[in-house]
């Protein structure tokens, strides 16, 4: 979205911007400018350090508002606590490797660090440092520990730094971090018309009446992807194994608890979808002949347990499909590329999402996870570790380029008809 090509995007929008102590402080005047001509209320919070740089008259001149910097001054006002109260976004650029940390770890010793502890608001970062500091191991974790917890992290890029060396670490330009900005508050309605069917989390095939066998699956991922549709304008329903998680606003749910229930679930709305996302990690197989009554633990102790093949459901619906766009998932343990690649052609998939359940802090269970996409041209597009809502979007911004026109599709009822 280029700045101002559609006239104010941002109108209304209170906004405050952080700077810290970073030769680029003064670039944030420019982004400072950027925001007030899309028409935000920008109010500005700076570090001692930042102050070091560029003076704070700069910036009250520019967005016509006194500058918090000192939180013993602004205590009486309790400033730190009203200035997030009444903000849309807080925007810190530039962030130092001292405040990523300070951030991550919720220190707290001045005015902006102490104001992020009290925020409700979404949170955008934009780093800037040198000699290599941006790759260095604790200020990759800290940036991780931040995106997990939703914060959106605006990669520096690569270039001739204040030190003269070439590296990663230059404050990203003014127009990529009001993208960012941009995307948070903007409403994204790119997926309007869309019928999204999404299937999220385990099944469980029963055993006897209290035991079943199922998977680590929590259902974050395929819930994400529903929630994130959802918000873009898709009309969604979510089919889901049992999981622990509230139902995304907005989408209808259909809870289901066995392979063939959720095959039978699916099936039966595959004409009205336009795309269905197979997230769920269903069971492969099931007990033949399931107990009426508990095992004891004397039977179990002789008894095999005769297991059969449940129905392969990606392949049952990608041969009964008429022109959706079909989404799987593989979760494997080695060879990635190499197994997503054989699923996605054996079940004529249009795009495969595959992860690593053996990488650190991704996969079952986890806020976060870092995949790979493939798509039927064979393109292969890599998201490193990030939270799961964050990939949702990511996942759809791929899957949107293979859509054929809404035009050329079904028409769209307001629900499923005929159920």
């Amino acid at each position: 979205m280029e700045a101002g090509a559609i006239g104010p995007t941002l109108v209304g929008r209170r906004i405050i911007l952080g700077v810290t102590g970073s030769i680029a402080s003064y670039k944030a005047a420019n982004l400072l400018r950027l925001l007030v001509r899309e028409g935000a209320v920008v109010e500005v919070a700076m570090t001692r350090a930042a102050t070091k740089f560029v003076t704070p008259l700069t910036f009250e001149v520019l967005s016509g508002h006194a500058v918090a910097t000192d939180l013993f001054e602004a205590h009486q006002e309790m400033k730190h606590l009203t200035f997030p109260e009444r903000a849309d976004a807080i925007v810190v650029a530039p962030a130092t490797a001292n405040f990523l940390a300070k951030a991550a770890l919720g220190l707290g010793d001045d005015f902006l660090t102490t104001m992020l502890l009290t925020a409700n608001c979404p949170l955008i970062f934009a780093p800037a440092m040198d000699g290599g500091m941006w790759t260095h191991p604790t200020v990759s974790e800290h940036v991780r520990t931040l995106r997990a917890r939703g914060v959106v992290v605006v990669d520096p890029e690569e270039g001739p730094l204040a030190s003269g060396r070439i590296g990663q670490g230059r404050l990203a330009e003014e127009s990529r971090i009001l993208e960012a900005i941009q995307a948070l508050l903007i409403p994204r309605r790119d997926w309007l018309g869309q019928r999204v069917l999404v299937s999220a989390g385990p099944t469980q095939e029963p055993i006897d009446p209290v035991r079943f066998i199922s998977n680590r699956s929590s259902g974050k991922m395929g819930y994400a992807l529903a929630e994130a549709a959802q918000a873009r304008g898709a009309n969604v329903v979510l089919v889901t194994g049992p999981t622990a998680l509230p139902a995304p606003r907005g989408v209808e749910v259909v809870s289901v608890e066995t392979t063939e229930e959720m095959a039978k679930a699916l099936t039966t709305r595959l004409a009205w979808s336009s795309v269905v996302v197979m997230a769920a990690a269903v069971a492969d197989f099931r007990p033949k002949d399931p107990a009426a009554q508990k095992w004891k633990k004397q039977a179990r102790k002789e008894t095999l347990l005769d297991l059969e093949p449940t129905t392969d459901i990606l392949t049952s619906l990608s041969a009964q499909r008429t022109g959706q766009l079909l989404v799987g998932f593989a979760a494997e343990t080695n060879d990635l590329i190499l197994h997503a690649t054989q699923k996605l052609k054996a079940k004529g998939l249009d795009l495969i999402v595959a992860n690593d359940v053996t990488t650190a802090g991704a996969g079952f269970g986890s806020d976060q996870n870092a995949v790979i996409l493939i798509d039927r041209h064979g393109a292969v597009t890599e998201l490193s570790l990030r939270p799961k809502r964050q990939l949702a979007d990511d996942v759809l911004d791929v899957a949107q380029r293979l859509l054929r026109p809404v035009s050329r599709q079904r028409p769209a009822g307001s629900r499923l008809e005929g159920r």
